[in-house]
């Protein structure tokens, strides 16, 4: 039975049982209660009576049963006097004639007397009554415990997380006509650089001789004739350098601002300077800063070029082959080699660059910063004839030299060398994508490529040559490690055949396990044999070795040497100036960093995880994700100077990039506090030139930097 409180909620009965003086300190204050409700109600004028205090177990236990009285007629009558009390005073019994006194002062009625029987039978009908009623939610009691909470249902799995979308393809043409294309443009473009400095230089010349007081004649002292002058290499600089233009506005159709449309506004202000000198409509002492766009456009010209240079040698080596034996693609724990085709390809070199995106956020406010000083300087300070003077020298130092060299001379070095090294980057994005987490995963056969494992030996143990030699090649090919090619020459050569291996499993000590038709079969080093209880004899000693036993009895044992490559020894000395970490994800059991080490000088950096995330990151070269570089040539060291080339090519595009738009911002401050003064004597257009071929310097180191690895 479930008993339940004055409020109807049951509480859980414990299994021991209790006496009747508990049932009656559980069930006697409710019941009490009960009564004084029955009772008449106190006066209106009256405050509300207080509930008496139940009285406790050991009081209940001491008072005599008494028969049952009759109720007294009016709710007035006076109890009955209490028993005399001993002689020693009983502080419970003083308590209870302090509250009665209280009791009788307010004139609250007396409950009506009942019996002890009557207590009995009516809380056993109640709890009688209530245990057929349906069990509602258990309150904590004197007879309840905390009830246990469900363990049998287990909470739902986490719902896995959703899978990124891939990146989109759009229609894009094949490597070999976007190669043809690249070279076309690449061809108009190569001879572009030469004849434009011819006629950009003499402006220069002329104001270096009278810079040291050299008298030229027909150009000292003649503001008409340097106008003419000036004006005619202009426009013969700007004709031979069109494609400047052609980028700088067509980068606007796409919504790029780029430092080849900041020039070719500088040109355009610089020769109206001129005219408006020439015909008369502006007068002014200072020399025109025409020769400073001259040398604006050939620097943007270059950098033209060499883009053009580096995207002709990205594509002509992606296009060698429609389907390249292995690709880099990012992964979450680094770059990956892997087996894939080229779609995506062109799709992910045609993004645009860290450095175009820069510009695109912060050239145009330099753009409107120029036009406001401009405005400033001269009509701000009653000059307002010198407004085209004083734009034609804002604008080349917000542009700057350097701005067009940011990626096009780090992006020609490394295509170029790409190009001769048989591997292609899919530009900017493709090269932060694969060097951003500066790791890159390598498996066995780019440590040891083909031909660097070699069969030193072999020793039979109960088995047939035959057998042994298939037993292991199977082995081999269901654990996918860089012993499969060795013993499948051996297969080959012995008459061997591969056999189904059922149950394969990989083992922490390195090692395989497999079943071949019924017989257990062991494959890996001396250790894991050991700890898989198989007997070794005294005499084989190999610390690369390959032990391989059937049904725990030893079968054979394979010598493998690995003999390291100078090439491969090469590449992780690179990976470890570029502070590259290659992670070992190999699946041979004797590839382990202590092998690395005494096979290789500088192979003590390696990390190498668990066995599980060993076989989940070699598993991973079976992926199919959009190529990000392509790789047509084997072994570690081609897929080596991809990532670290690509590593010191975003290095060099953001600092360049990051410097160049610095000068930009100095330049421009710089140019409009000199203006606004009028000191054109120090701002001269021979200083300005100095001034922003100091900040192309640390451009020009930065790309050739680039690729020195």
């Amino acid at each position: 039975m479930t008993p339940k409180d004055d409020n109807r909620i049951p509480v859980s009965v414990p299994e021991d049982d209790y006496s009747l003086e508990d049932i009656l300190a559980e069930y006697g204050g409710s019941l009490e209660n009960h009564l004084l409700r029955g009772s008449e109600p106190p006066e209106a004028d009256q405050e509300p009576p207080a509930p008496p205090e139940p009285a406790s177990a050991e009081q209940a236990a001491r008072e005599p049963e008494a028969p049952p009285q009759a109720p007294p007629e009016a709710p007035s009558a006076a109890p009955e006097p209490p028993p005399e009390a001993p002689q020693t005073p009983d502080p419970l019994q003083a308590a209870e004639q302090a509250a009665e006194a209280n009791v009788a002062k307010l004139n609250i009625p007396h409950p009506k007397p009942i019996s002890l029987e009557d207590v009995v039978g009516s809380t056993v009908d109640a709890v009688m009554e209530e245990a057929k009623e349906p069990l509602l939610s258990p309150r904590r009691g004197l007879f309840s415990r905390k009830p246990l909470e469900e363990t049998e249902t287990l909470p739902p799995p986490p719902e896995p997380e959703p899978e990124p979308d891939p990146e989109p393809i759009g229609p894009e043409p094949t490597l070999w006509e976007a190669a043809h294309d690249a070279r076309q443009l690449y061809i108009r473009r190569k001879h572009t650089v030469l004849l434009p400095l011819v006629t950009a230089l003499p402006p220069t010349v002329f104001l270096l001789l009278e810079r040291y007081q050299v008298k030229v004649p027909y150009w000292s002292g003649d503001r008409e004739v340097q106008c003419m002058v000036l004006l005619a290499c202009l426009g013969l600089t700007a004709l031979l350098c069109r494609h400047v233009f052609l980028k700088g506005f067509g980068m606007l159709l796409r919504r790029r601002c780029v430092a080849e449309l900041l020039v070719s506004l500088s040109v355009l202000v610089s020769g109206l300077d001129c005219a408006a000198r020439l015909l008369g409509k502006q007068s002014g002492g200072a020399m025109p800063y025409a020769s400073v766009s001259c040398l604006a456009l050939v620097f943007a010209q270059w950098g033209v070029r060499r883009e053009s240079k580096g995207n002709y040698d990205m594509l002509r080596a992606a296009a060698l082959d429609d389907d390249p034996p292995y690709l880099v693609a990012g992964t979450s724990r680094g770059a990956c080699k892997q087996r894939g085709s080229v779609p995506g390809f062109f799709t992910t070199a045609a993004r645009s660059d860290a450095a175009t995106l820069w510009q695109t956020a912060l050239l145009p406010a330099f753009l409107a910063a120029a036009l406001v000083f401009a405005g400033l300087s001269s009509a701000g300070q009653e000059r307002s004839g010198d407004f085209l003077l004083n734009l034609s020298a804002i604008l080349p130092a917000a542009a700057t030299f350097s701005l067009p060299l940011c990626w096009a001379l780090p992006w020609s070095k490394l295509s170029e060398h790409l190009q001769k090294t048989g591997c292609a980057v899919a530009g900017w994005s493709g090269a932060q994508k694969i060097s951003a987490r500066r790791r890159m995963i390598v498996t066995d056969t780019d440590l040891f490529p083909p031909g660097a494992v070699q069969l030193n030996g072999r020793k039979l143990y109960g088995e047939t040559q035959e057998r042994a030699v298939s037993l292991a090649a199977s082995m081999a090919r269901a654990a996918g490690s860089g012993l499969e090619r060795l013993f499948n020459s051996l297969v080959r050569s012995e008459g061997g055949c591969y056999e189904k291996v059922d149950d394969f499993s990989f083992y922490e000590e390195g090692g395989w396990s497999g079943m071949v038709k019924g017989e257990s079969v062991l494959m890996g080093g001396a250790s894991f044999m050991r700890k898989m209880n198989v007997k070794l004899p005294a005499d084989v000693n190999l610390k690369t070795g390959v032990y391989l036993a059937v049904d725990k009895e030893l079968a054979a044992v394979f010598a493998v040497k690995y003999s390291p490559s100078e090439n491969v020894d090469f590449a992780l000395k690179m990976m470890q100036r570029s502070r590259i970490q290659p992670i070992l994800a190999s699946r041979d059991p004797n590839i382990t960093p202590s092998l690395i080490k005494r096979k290789f000088s500088r192979g003590a950096g390696m990390e190498y995880p668990g066995l599980s995330e060993r076989i989940a990151l070699s598993e991973a070269e079976k992926d199919r994700d959009l190529p990000r570089a392509l790789l047509f040539r084997e072994g570690l060291l081609p897929y080596a100077e991809t990532v670290a080339g690509s590593l010191r090519l975003c290095k060099a595009v953001r600092r360049a990039a990051a410097i160049s738009l610095l000068g930009s911002w100095a330049g421009t401050l710089l140019t409009f506090y000199l203006t606004s003064l009028g000191a054109y004597e120090l701002l001269n257009p021979l200083a300005l030139e100095i001034f922003l071929l100091l900040w192309t310097l640390p451009v020009l180191l930065m790309a050739d930097w680039t690729g020195r690895y």
